[in-house]
């Protein structure tokens, strides 16, 4: 069942609200750093999380716990989810400062059916009916991009698949959401380092042109990592499957920015974004009518 309004946990509601608003804002960030080639912004978003987020561990003291869950099969894992969100942050950094932020609003509005299918072919997740309506109507929204010769949809396919199976390692990795970011970006800062180690030698790292862009370039720690923390903490307090429903603000936030921007809408698009949207009401409409139905009773046994 759906909890009552006056039981919902206000406190929760905020932090996830917050975390999908920034998220939401983000294409407007990257837009204003659009002096800074993706590289050296994904290079400057992992070195300036690193100190922080390493502050935050240790204010609450979870350090220890982090570095015992952090080993073997863990480590291996986050091994690879560093590598798939640091080709989620360098495609969806190079698409906002390309002109692509409808492109990147159309991968994350694919995103959550993305997550149903990998649960079906990798976790051996039941496929409900309409769910699978719901993937084959996004589906031919994708198919009609593809076919128009729209180049840029492989930006949302790349997002889409690199955060799937992000979540999917993610869900695996026996790590929470602040342990695991402190290790992937850990895992990240050598190359980040590195690269603006090499950009320094030939003045190319972004700062320098003027304030305003250095203090854009130093709040990348903080735009990384407080949107995760606020997840974090919505996540404890709100059911999943609200949540679920709640992250189709960020994508619809950022759709709108894209035509702020400037960006045109091509007929490839009134006939793409539609029939996402439509997959994305079925989804979320058999999310609802599965949480509304009754839990079934089980007899003791004896």
């Amino acid at each position: 069942m759906i909890a009552p309004i006056s039981s919902i946990d206000r406190r929760g509601l905020s932090y996830a609200l917050g975390a999908y608003a920034i998220w939401g804002v983000l294409p407007l960030y990257f837009h204003a750093l659009a002096g800074v080639p993706a590289l050296q912004v994904l290079a400057h978003r992992v070195a300036w999380s690193v100190p922080l987020l390493l502050a935050i561990v240790l204010i609450l003291k979870r350090g220890r716990a982090m570095l015992a869950a952090a080993r073997g099969r863990t480590l291996l894992l986050l091994f690879a989810s560093s590598v798939l969100i640091a080709v989620n942050w360098l495609v969806y950094i190079w698409a906002v400062q390309h002109g692509h932020v409808l492109e990147s609003s159309l991968g994350y509005f694919i995103n959550p059916l993305v997550n149903v299918a990998l649960g079906m072919a990798v976790l051996g997740e039941r496929l409900r009916r309409w769910q699978g309506v719901a993937i084959g109507v996004a589906a031919a929204g994708v198919a009609v991009m593809a076919i128009s010769g729209g180049g840029a949809i492989w930006i949302s396919l790349v997002l889409a698949a690199s955060f799937g199976l992000y979540g999917l390692v993610r869900k695996v990795a026996a790590i929470d959401a602040l342990g695991g970011l402190t290790f992937e970006t850990m895992l990240l800062a050598p190359l980040g380092f590195a690269w603006l180690a090499y950009s320094a030698s030939y003045d190319a790292t972004g700062f320098g042109q003027s304030w305003r862009l250095d203090a854009l370039i130093l709040a990348a720690g903080v735009v990384t990592a407080a949107p995760l923390l606020l997840f974090t903490g919505a996540a404890r307090r709100l059911p999943l499957s609200m949540l679920g429903l709640m992250q189709y603000l960020a994508p619809s936030m950022q759709f709108g920015i894209a035509l702020l921007l400037g960006e045109a809408l091509r007929p490839a698009h009134l006939i793409t974004f539609p029939l996402i949207w439509a997959g994305c009401a079925l989804f979320a409409w058999d999310s609802i009518r599965a949480m509304r139905a009754p839990v079934p009773d089980v007899k003791p046994i004896g």
